[in-house]
């Protein structure tokens, strides 16, 4: 292709819808083939299902328990979501997916944008498409959680204050609509995930002002209606969830989540400082090979105003994610859009001998780990369903490093690129499904379909629920069963066959359910096993599903009178007295 075709397809509004639409090609399989996840994705889902149910969009929650650790956002973007598309009861995971997917799309139409802005609308496009075939994005978009949504917003608001920034370099008045896409962006972020998203924005305007010694364009954001802005799109929900909760929600959200993350490794998500550089390679793959130049485009050109933006943008926000104590693999998400704009920038001049042999090195490396996490995940939990999908990871995933890192190192980065990104998206789709093969990983929805077969499951209206399960309390399987489903004991498993409801019991817990049940009386029929590795708790279970005995038939309501023997003598009336 010509470059001047390239440049004409991708001018204007072209070049962010093309990457929007590539980051809907990636994250689209996962999104469809995934099963509900454990822990987080299945408690949001189940969440947003009981705001559903209740119509109490203010107060969230996950059964009885109150589900006050990240605002409102991403339920009410979940429950619009599954209004337009589904319905609460058919509990299919993929409706509450789209927001995430929508967040993704936001993240790579935005990198797009700013590019065109800051380097010219070629380096826009390919930051806007390196951006949304990262595996970390791309997985992030089939995953009805926070951070894809979070990044898209906090993407918004960096694009936007990008503009503004080029725009006072250059002597000229930033307009209202980026102002306002700004101040939408950061809201959009709080509401999603409180702090975080500001916390990125602001560490890049400090070193920003710092690095230029000049903080008068920060007056062109537009503070005297940016600011009632942000508070009118959070100050409602606030103010409700305050009232609602007593202010529970606050005491909560930053005692008992924000406040143990700062202070230590939260939940046992611990990890030390330059986990997330080590890390790289991989979650940015399927462009790993353009990291080295990345890097040394973002130092040789700090001096020019762009480059300047986009490390500010990445640097600080990234040390403040290797400093926290608890890390998770996708918290430096909303500094993705930097590196993929240096990553794309670097294409516009020669790339060095140095970058192109290590990009190739760490994209083979970053390769070879997909592979083997693929082939150990077959090998350990695959049946022969997923060979042929395995098959397919494996070789577009070395294809993508092979082609790619040959191109680069005869000097053909855009080929390289290009190559990279199409087998790239292609491995991500082909692991997606890989994955959903992985059936001993799928236990809740297994448990679901033996419920179903034996027409235990409380949606088919059959047998009583809710169904009661012991050792396997994990959400995916509340959301599929549904907000009374008991999480419960030997005990409690065996009182729910009394009751007639069902009962699934976990192997550990076998003995003390039929000591319970013989207690009560009460005996079960075994319907299903289902074994599985539930990777949570990070253990093997074996689960039984019991149907409850069946119940004692009723009398009829006036009986047809026994016929009298003729030696019996007769029975006497109400009265007393002989017929």
């Amino acid at each position: 292709m010509k470059s001047f075709d390239l440049d004409r397809r991708i001018a204007g509004w072209r070049g962010p819808l093309l990457a929007a639409l590539l980051t809907l090609v990636a994250g689209l399989p996962g999104l469809l083939l995934l099963p509900p996840l454990d822990r987080d994705e299945s408690r949001f889902a189940q969440a947003t299902v009981q705001m559903l149910e209740s119509g109490d969009y203010v107060d969230i929650r996950f059964q009885d328990e109150p589900r006050w650790k990240k605002p409102v956002g991403i339920y009410w973007l979940q429950a619009a979501a599954v209004a337009l598309t589904s319905d609460p009861e058919d509990r299919e995971i993929a409706p509450y997916r789209i927001p995430s997917l929508l967040g993704a799309m936001l993240a790579a139409w935005a990198v797009a944008w700013a590019g065109s802005a800051l380097l010219g609308a070629r380096v826009g496009f390919f930051g806007g498409a390196i951006m949304g075939a990262t595996f970390l994005l791309s997985t992030e978009a089939g995953i009805a959680k926070t951070d894809a949504m979070l990044c898209g917003a906090t993407t918004l608001a960096m694009a936007a204050l990008a503009r503004i920034y080029m725009a006072t370099r250059a002597g000229e008045r930033p307009i209202r609509p980026h102002k306002l896409l700004f101040w939408l962006g950061l809201g959009l972020s709080i509401l999603i995930k409180g702090p975080i998203g500001l916390l990125v924005v602001a560490l890049a305007i400090l070193a920003l002002s710092i690095w230029d010694r000049d903080v008068r364009w920060l007056g062109r954001l537009g503070w005297g209606w940016g600011l009632p802005l942000v508070a009118l799109m959070v100050g409602p929900w606030a103010i409700a969830i305050t009232i609602a909760t007593d202010g529970g929600f606050w005491r909560e959200a930053i005692g008992g989540d924000l406040a143990p993350k700062i202070a230590g490794a939260h939940e046992s998500h611990s990890g030390f400082p330059g986990m997330y550089v080590l890390l790289a390679p991989l979650l940015f793959f399927p462009s790993t090979l353009l990291l080295p130049a990345a890097i040394a485009t973002g130092w040789s050109r700090r001096a020019e105003p762009a480059i300047r933006f986009l490390v500010c943008w990445l640097v600080p926000g990234w040390l403040m994610f290797e400093l926290a104590p608890t890390k998770l693999w996708h918290y430096t998400l909303p500094t993705f859009g930097a590196l993929a704009l240096l990553a794309a920038a670097a294409l516009a001049r020669p790339i060095g001998k140095v970058s192109r042999i290590t990009g190739a090195v760490l994209a083979v490396f970053a390769a070879v780990l997909i592979c083997g996490i693929t082939v150990y995940g077959l090998t350990v939990y695959g049946t022969s369903t997923a060979q042929t999908w395995a098959a397919l990871t494996v070789g577009s995933t070395l294809a993508a490093a092979a082609v790619g890192g040959f191109l680069l190192l005869n000097r053909a980065p855009v080929a390289a690129l290009v190559a990279s990104l199409a087998f790239g998206i292609v491995a991500h789709a082909a692991l997606s499904g890989t994955i959903r093969q992985l059936r001993p990983l799928a236990i809740a929805p297994r448990l679901e379909k033996t419920l179903e077969a034996a027409d235990l499951h409380p949606r088919q209206g059959r047998t009583p629920g809710p169904v009661a399960i012991t050792g396997f309390h994990e959400p995916s399987f509340v959301f599929l069963t549904g907000r009374d489903t008991d999480l419960t004991d030997a005990q409690g498993a065996a009182r729910a066959l009394a009751e007639g409801r069902p009962a699934i019991v976990e192997g550990r817990d076998a003995d003390a359910f039929r000591a319970a049940a013989g207690r009560l009386g009460v005996a079960g029929r075994a319907v299903g096993v289902v074994r599985g590795y539930n990777y949570s708790a990070g253990d093997e279970v074996s689960l039984t599903v019991y149907a409850p005995p069946p119940r004692t038939a009723e009398p009829a309501t006036q009986a047809a009178p026994r016929r009298r023997r003729r030696d019996e003598p007769p029975h006497p009336d109400r009265r007393g007295r002989a017929p």
